[in-house]
């Protein structure tokens, strides 16, 4: 068999390819498995996800943490072929979460072998990450993981576009206690305005459901350094709220992609609450 210059790369690139994104895997794992974190899948149509959790005492609440957006994209106009991000922020936050019952969500087609998510494509990890499908699969997902502690509340935290995933799925729920975001998208058309990014008329805003959240108990932090979604977002979604319980809270120092993690511990102290 004779290969071109030309497939030869494309096969090396493929390669690549297959190589990076089993380094990531590994990577999220070995974050993982340090905490205690043990992986999982859940089947929620028309998704397969995956997850890391422990769950040391199904008498106490769980704390939840949703993946951001990932590796969505390779340029601002190309998007990747796989999502899984290279640094998995949320992941790393629930690390450093020491709460017995811990888990987290990724987001649909990340860290999952596309061969075994046949309904991968990119545009639900661009234009439909949003998507209500997206939102009743994480929703599904969240419900199965619920019942390994039937009965206690969730504690929801979302990172970047997980922070509107988080947001929009506890519209939907009863048991969520409280709600935390960091550097969450809570307003995907402010962001594209001000990214000058094409509308996703196909996705949902959770700016959306602010007022139906306004007597939920939530923190929203926010970079003062992050020029990707930036401290006026997460104000415009507490003044759609028109609440009490919303807080917001500039870190100073940190960008979008920072090391959130170094600070969790003490972002975490801070206890939502309905002033």
């Amino acid at each position: 068999m004779k290969f071109t210059s030309r497939c030869v790369g494309l096969l090396w690139c493929s390669l690549l390819i297959g190589c990076a994104t089993d380094n990531r895997v590994v990577t999220a794992d070995a974050i993982a498995r340090a905490a205690g974190l043990q992986q999982g899948e859940i089947n929620a149509a028309p998704f397969v996800l995956s997850w890391w959790g422990r769950i040391r005492d199904p008498q106490q609440p769980v704390h939840l943490y949703i993946e951001g957006d990932g590796f969505a994209w390779v340029t601002p106009s190309q998007p990747s072929r796989d999502p899984t991000p290279f640094n998995p922020t949320a992941l790393k936050l629930a690390a450093a979460d020491p709460a017995l019952n811990v888990v987290y969500l990724a987001r649909p087609c990340q860290y999952i072998p596309m061969t075994r998510n046949p309904v991968c494509n990119k545009s639900w990890w661009t234009d439909r990450r949003f998507a209500p499908e997206v939102i009743n699969a994480m929703n599904n997902a969240i419900t199965q993981i619920a019942r390994q502690a039937p009965g206690q509340p969730l504690v929801l935290v979302g990172y970047s576009g997980g922070g509107a995933v988080a947001a929009l799925v506890t519209a939907r729920r009863h048991d969520v206690q409280s709600l935390r975001t960091v550097a969450g998208n809570l307003d995907m058309d402010e962001v594209n305005r001000l990214h000058q990014a094409s509308p996703m008329p196909q996705s949902l805003n959770a700016k959306d459901v602010a007022p139906r959240l306004s007597g939920l108990p939530q923190i929203h932090f926010s970079g003062s350094e992050d020029r990707v979604v930036p401290h006026s977002v997460a104000q415009g979604y507490a003044d759609a709220s028109h609440s009490s319980c919303v807080q917001i809270v500039e870190v100073p120092g940190l960008t979008h992609g920072g090391h959130w993690e170094t600070h969790w511990t003490a972002l975490l102290a801070q206890q939502p609450a309905c002033k």
